[in-house]
């Protein structure tokens, strides 16, 4: 009888158990095959080639259920080698796809093979991690579902940035300082706008202090996407539905506001489940990802948007049907109070201070105040996602081992684009061995104005963050400004695994390292571990050129610079229009000392020739003044001053002093720039330059050698 009962009812239970959950899959191979080539892809208006995977931008969404074996077969149809990193997937290291660390690279127009099981489920992605490939549009979604999952809707939403530049291009150019960038965004924080809206004195503290103008991100990009379009829609969702959006920032560096009518409940966070959390918004960091649950309005549609951080691009996706019920909209940043801000908390030797406020998971946003719609008194409050809400549903408490504690300080220097960890770059620095079955604790502090969000290949970490024994398992900790932020995990694998900030520019300038497991068995696809590194090593050892041209009425001046993280060779000229004027070229090569990089001590020579002057002259030092017939070698050193004014110090090997003082590239509007100089040798220069586009400008300066001058320059 009590069989008969439990059949009944289990019977009648079996419709409503169908609508909770599905039946468990059977594990299966599953393959793909991923074809790599050069596309113009599948949306207007790009003018460059991009980098599509089986003909998309992004990529196939590839699917699989908890406990498959993927079996992936790339084929790279491109003229140069390329890879695939399944990032926040737990596998064997030589499939991470790394090339020339833990995986071999794809070279042109050859396949490789990735087979490995799969012993998770929840929202990953897929991209290069070769060069720029990732900014090319190489990239794609890699879902994994649970055994047993509810039956409710869902789409995944694949995020991403795109530049009508070439990706290295852009990287050079963020080397070279160019406040290009700011223009297109309408954030260069100018001294006629500083003046117009109040913030002069704000905005020499600022210059006083050696910052550059105050931003959010670095690149002015011409489009975002979500799933490789400007705007999507999905009519299904029923009035009133509850709907999982799958979300992934797939950008090489752009952050993403994320909002819709009512908000959403937060259920994953880099494919790990966590207690749902409801919140108005969320900023979701470069390659993070996030499961959200957004409930279809009762009547109309609901925009889900997304939003970069510095709030120029936006990209939406529409869910239901009829009239539009729009997500809130994020007004414009007030750069000139988050600057004001910045002044408070720079000391003058580049060093922050956090006042004392011991700042940590994302709890105290600086960039608040940049934020009008929380400075207003009459705006609702938000609630905003950080990661002390984040709780997961388990304990993750580390296997009892020997814990060994590691300290990262994230280091930077903006005005000459450089990115590190301990003040060291990738290269150098060696490989962090661990042993495994030891715990690793690392504690993070950001000591940058940027947001970092820092990539650990091939494990997941717990995030300290006051849950106790149910803290989150993240693969990315976005770390803000002044955080200090705990992380820690069970080391449990074998081989070389990265840990880098997955701002794209930011790794390729080298803020990362490399965590090694000791006496771990040889890699088949590094078969020459010490050889292979090297290529690690070459990104952030990249020598970037730039050179500026002026052809003016007076004749022309300029200068070219090689330069890499540390070293510069550069060699600057003049050449008149007749023989009074003359020429001069000077040049050296020297290194950038300091964690700043205010020194720069260098070697170089020096060779000048005019008829102008017909008698001696002095220099401010009483000595001889060699101006007009000079050819020295010289040993001298610069350092960048309060207002960003250089002073260069040097001597000849004639025994000739010689002190400059130079300031390029002031501001005075968003296109209008000011350049001055003066020596001991009694020379003085000061000019001006309008901003046409990135390359081209117009310009006019006076030369105390050549005179007056007007025509164009040329940046490169």
């Amino acid at each position: 009888m009590k069989a008969i009962v439990a059949a009944a009812l289990l019977s009648a239970l079996a419709p409503l158990c169908a609508k909770s959950q599905v039946t468990t899959p059977v594990p299966r191979r599953v393959v793909y095959h991923l074809y790599i080539s050069d596309t113009m892809a599948n949306f207007t208006g790009r003018p460059r080639p991009a980098i599509a995977i089986n003909g998309s931008i992004p990529g196939p969404e590839l699917h699989f259920n908890e406990g498959d074996t993927a079996e992936i077969h790339v084929h790279n149809t491109l003229g140069t080698e390329t890879s695939v990193h399944w990032h926040g997937l737990i596998l064997p290291n030589q499939y991470d796809g790394v090339s020339y660390l833990t995986t071999a690279p794809i070279k042109a127009h050859t396949s490789h093979t990735f087979e490995f099981p799969l012993v998770q489920n929840g929202t990953y992605w897929y991209h290069s991690h070769t060069a720029m490939q990732e900014q090319s549009g190489m990239y794609g979604a890699f879902i994994i579902h649970p055994r047993k999952q509810a039956a409710m809707g869902e789409k995944t939403i694949l995020l991403s940035d795109w530049t009508d530049e070439n990706p290295h291009q852009v990287h050079r150019s963020l080397y070279a300082a160019t406040d290009w960038y700011g223009i297109k965004k309408g954030s260069t924080q100018n001294y006629a706008q500083a003046i117009k809206e109040g913030y002069f004195g704000t905005k020499v503290t600022n210059e006083w202090k050696r910052m550059l103008a105050m931003d959010v991100s670095d690149v002015a990009y011409d489009k975002v996407l979500i799933n490789g379009r400007d705007t999507s829609s999905l009519s299904n969702p029923q009035p009133g539905e509850k709907f999982r959006l799958r979300v992934i920032n797939g950008s090489s560096s752009s952050y993403f506001w994320l909002t819709y009518p009512g908000g959403f409940d937060v259920v994953a966070s880099d494919g790990k489940d966590v207690q749902p959390v409801h919140v108005d918004r969320l900023i979701v960091g470069v390659s993070e990802t996030y499961d959200l649950i957004v409930t279809i309005p009762d009547s109309g549609r609901g925009e889900f948007r997304a939003t970069t951080e510095d709030r120029t691009r936006s990209t939406t996706l529409w869910l239901g049907s009829g009239a539009d019920v729009a997500a809130p909209h994020l007004p414009r940043l007030q750069y000139f109070e988050g600057m004001k801000m910045m002044n408070g908390m720079m000391k003058m030797n580049g060093d922050m201070n956090d006042m004392g406020m011991q700042m940590h998971d994302q709890i105290m946003d600086m960039n608040t105040v940049m934020y009008p719609e929380v400075n207003d008194p009459a705006a609702a409050p938000i609630t905003t996602l950080n990661y002390t809400m984040l709780r997961s549903p388990d304990s993750t408490t580390l296997p009892p081992a020997t814990t060994r504690t590691l300290y990262f300080r994230l280091t930077g220097n903006m005005n000459r684009y450089i990115w590190s960890i301990n003040n060291r770059t990738v290269s150098e620095t060696d490989k962090i061995l661990i042993r495994k079955g030891e715990n690793i604790r690392i504690v993070l502090y950001n000591g940058t104005m940027m947001r970092h969000p820092m990539h650990l290949h091939g494990h997941f970490f717990r995030v300290v963050n006051g849950q106790g024994a149910y803290a989150p398992l993240k693969t990315v900790l976005d770390i803000m400004p002044m955080e200090t932020d705990t992380i820690e995990f069970a080391a449990t694998e074998s081989g070389d695994w990265f840990f880098h900030c997955h701002i794209l520019y930011h790794m390729m300038s080298g803020m990362g390292r490399i965590f090694s497991y000791q006496d771990s068995p040889p890699n088949p696809d590094i078969p020459n571990p010490e050889k292979s590194v090297k290529k690690i090593y070459a990104d952030d050892r990249q020598i970037h050129l730039m050179a500026r041209v002026a052809l003016e009425s007076s004749g022309s001046d300029g200068e070219v610079m090689l330069a890499n993280t540390r070293y510069k060779l550069q060699t600057e000229w003049r050449l008149g229009t007749n023989a009074m004027m003359g020429y001069e070229t000077e040049s050296h090569i020297g290194r950038y000392l300091g964690r700043m990089q205010f020194w720069f001590p260098y070697v170089g020579w020096d060779f000048r020739y005019r008829t102008m002057a017909l008698h001696s002259e002095s220099t401010i030092f009483g000595q001889r003044n060699t101006k007009n017939n000079r050819g020295v070698a010289c040993l001298g050193v610069q350092y960048t001053l309060p207002m960003l004014v250089t002073a260069d110090a040097r001597v000849d090997m004639n025994g000739i002093f010689r002190l400059s003082l130079m300031r390029e590239d002031i501001p005075v509007t968003a296109r209008l720039r000011m350049n001055l100089m003066a020596n001991s040798d009694l020379e003085y220069m000061v000019g001006l330059r309008y901003i046409v586009t990135k390359y081209f400008g117009i310009s006019t300066h006076y030369d105390s050698d050549m005179g007056l001058g007007a025509g164009i320059t040329l940046n490169y």
